[in-house]
């Protein structure tokens, strides 16, 4: 029982945190709640969460095979810090969209659910953001997919995509676009920092794993 819950709260947590970059696809739900309502909303995420859910399958099960390796763990070991300290840097650097308008054009012609199937099968940016976060989830053994395991992850990794969007759509409904308080501080600063802080703890670990025994011979 408490492998389910670390799976599904270790989910929740990287795709909740994964999913506040202010890009096309929140951008593209925020036009669909301000011009057709928080039901044809609902609806656009639904067909984000399920593109969103083969992306994680795939890369979960691809993932497991590389953890495999050996000899591609040293260099999983060095992307790791590469990809934390880039994770801060996107997240600072997203927050300038904010203020820009989308020009996606939401009409309702089609459903909103297939708008946000198609939309999301543009995300290509998904493909190495969640590869990356499964390799060093199941390397670290922050989270366990053996047998059915790892559908508990993914339901805990879709929630999080659907409550965060979710989440951050309505506050920029409803506080961001009067305040701007939310750009200010959350996504260029705090969000940043916490991957900053992450990169700073595997690059403690590098060391010690592989330059720490070199550094004492000296």
């Amino acid at each position: 029982m408490l492998k389910i819950l670390q799976n599904i709260a270790v989910g929740f947590l990287v795709s909740f945190i994964g999913s506040i970059p202010l890009g096309y696809l929140n951008l593209a739900g925020l036009e669909i709640y301000t011009k057709y309502g928080f039901h044809n909303l609902v609806f656009f995420l639904c067909g984000v969460v399920f593109v969103e859910s083969f992306v994680i399958y795939f890369t979960l099960l691809f993932a497991q095979k590389l953890v495999k390796n050996r000899k591609l763990m040293k260099l999983i070991d060095f992307f790791s810090v590469f990809f934390m300290f880039l994770l801060a840097y996107y997240f600072y650097s997203a927050s300038s969209n904010i203020s820009s308008k989308s020009n996606l054009n939401t009409s309702l012609i089609y459903s909103p659910f297939a708008i946000g199937v198609v939309l999301n099968c543009l995300n290509f940016l998904q493909l190495p953001f969640w590869t990356s976060w499964n390799l060093y989830l199941v390397k670290e053994e922050y989270i366990i997919i053996e047998k059915k395991l790892k559908y508990y992850y993914i339901a805990g990794t879709l929630s999080g995509v659907f409550i965060g969007m979710l989440s951050l759509i309505v506050i920029l409904q409803t506080v961001v676009q009067k305040t701007n308080q939310f750009s200010k501080y959350i996504v260029p600063v705090f969000i940043p920092l916490f991957f900053i802080l992450l990169g700073s703890i595997q690059v403690a670990k590098v060391y010690k794993k592989y330059f720490k025994s070199i550094a004492l011979k000296f």
